[in-house]
């Protein structure tokens, strides 16, 4: 194949978004080795490892720049394919073969030290699909275990790569051979002029989180089960609304800890929490018909800690009786229950009917637009001493202070800082009426807003 040049980003400095990506997918038997060879090539754990069979169950893709190259492609973990007959074994089965039929390359991982009947049946299942798929033996960790690895070349496969996932031998060798058997001259780069709004799904498991997933991408992205903790790594996935680029991300759910008893389960949760972290805006979904725990209220209030927006779904609720007002009486109830996060919007809707779904993507839309928002600080400060004078501070000798200056010091998280003549006289109560005309009167109703005090001398020093 002739050798594609690379593409030249239009400007270095920019956010590119590649199209067109080759997809590659590794397909094993359970316990070969494929979330490790995912991160090996990743370079960074996204897949979860564990030495437990059947750990990986969503197909799991990433954009990947695969080491050593500047060659990109679209990188899916798949779960274990296995002739063990379950509920469970059979989704991730159906799942993992059903996404070969995607793949531009299959990378087909077995274990140099075993040749079991489940590698024989993916093999007979791969040959019609020989002619883009490599055979990877991997646990090949020195050269004395590279005559096991031939000893596969009887599976009919015309490459052979033998590699060690974990230590990273020869992984150089298989990346060459990927690089040589796909094309690259469909993909372009073009710059991002717009991020994503990027929404991590989060609750208790079997509150409907994968089947909301689906219904917003149109495709069945997540495995769906009544089994509660079918989902284990977070599975991403992006469509577009009304112009607006939105990736959703999938979590497992998330359990009181005493009741995470496996350690991959202990994984998950985990990785779930962190997705707080790498997301704009929290769905929280809630069984309309179990209500609401603690463990809803824990979630809300680190989405909230974080600065990160934050919406209520209570999925659903297309269960719920049909009553007068019965969902004004259900979002009161969870604005009590939920205290001081009355901004944060709630919505009824069904993932498995699709009723509601327009109306959360136009809010999540309206709530990354205030997450992004900008106040001129002469706007701010304008609006500030109307707000001081409309409601002054409390006069004292102990009490009293002046607020000299205001600034809006960031966005995504939004956060304002106040600077008094003397900051440890501003109290809470003063604090919470300034979150409040700021939320009312400059665009920040649906989200959370950080407002910081600080000195008058550390504003001299700043403007100095």
């Amino acid at each position: 194949m002739q050798e594609e040049k690379p593409l030249d980003p239009p400007n270095p400095s920019a956010r590119i978004r590649y199209t067109n990506l080759p997809v590659v997918v590794v397909a094993g038997r359970p316990n070969v080795g494929k979330s490790t060879l995912f991160n090996r090539l990743l370079r960074k754990r996204r897949a979860i490892t564990d030495p437990s069979p059947g750990v990986t169950r969503d197909p799991v893709d990433a954009e990947c720049v695969l080491p050593g190259t500047d060659r990109r492609i679209i990188l899916v973990d798949t779960g274990g394919v296995t002739l063990e007959r379950s509920d469970m074994n059979d989704l991730v089965s159906h799942r993992s073969v059903a996404v070969l039929d995607k793949a531009d390359l299959i990378l087909f991982l077995v274990d140099a030290t075993a040749l079991t009947p489940e590698d024989e049946e993916l093999a007979a299942r791969l040959r019609k699909r020989a002619d883009r798929t490599i055979l990877v033996v991997n646990k090949a960790d020195s050269p004395e275990r590279d005559p096991l690895a031939y000893g596969f070349a009887r599976l009919g496969f015309g490459e052979l790569v033998a590699v060690s996932a974990e230590h990273g031998r020869n992984v150089d060798e298989l990346v060459e051979r990927i690089i040589a058997r796909l094309d690259f001259s469909r993909v372009t780069g073009e710059e991002d002029l717009h991020d994503d709004v990027r929404v991590a799904i989060l609750g208790k498991p079997n509150t409907g989180k994968s089947t909301l997933l689906n219904r917003l991408l149109g495709e069945q992205k997540s495995l769906v089960s009544e089994i509660a903790g079918t989902t284990r790594d977070v599975v991403e996935g992006s469509t577009t609304w009304k112009g607006r680029r939105v990736t959703f991300l999938d979590t497992a759910g998330i359990r009181r800890k005493k009741k995470v008893r496996e350690d991959v389960e202990y994984y998950s949760v985990n990785r779930a929490i962190r997705t707080v972290e790498d997301c704009d805006i929290v769905v929280l979904m809630i069984d309309a018909r179990e209500g609401l725990t603690d463990q809803d209220k824990k979630i809300a209030a680190l989405a909230v800690e974080k600065g990160r927006g934050l919406v209520f779904a209570l999925n659903k609720w297309d269960t719920m009786p049909d009553m007068k007002n019965s969902f004004e009486a259900s979002r009161d109830k969870l604005r009590y229950f939920f205290g001081q996060m009355a901004f944060a919007p709630v919505l009824p809707l069904s993932a498995k009917e699709g009723t509601g779904i327009p109306k959360l993507l136009d809010t999540l839309v309206a709530v990354f637009g205030q997450l992004t928002r900008k106040i001129e600080t002469s706007a701010l400060n304008k609006a500030v001493e109307d707000w001081v004078a409309a409601y002054p501070p409390p006069v004292g000798p102990r009490t009293r202070f002046k607020l000299r200056y205001a600034v809006q010091s960031g966005i995504n998280p939004v956060k304002f800082i106040l600077f008094a003549s003397r900051p440890e006289a501003v109290g809470e109560s003063y604090l919470s009426y300034l979150k409040n005309k700021i939320r009312s009167d400059l665009g920040f109703s649906l989200i959370p807003v950080g407002l910081e005090v600080r000195g008058s001398s550390s504003w001299k020093a700043d403007r100095a």
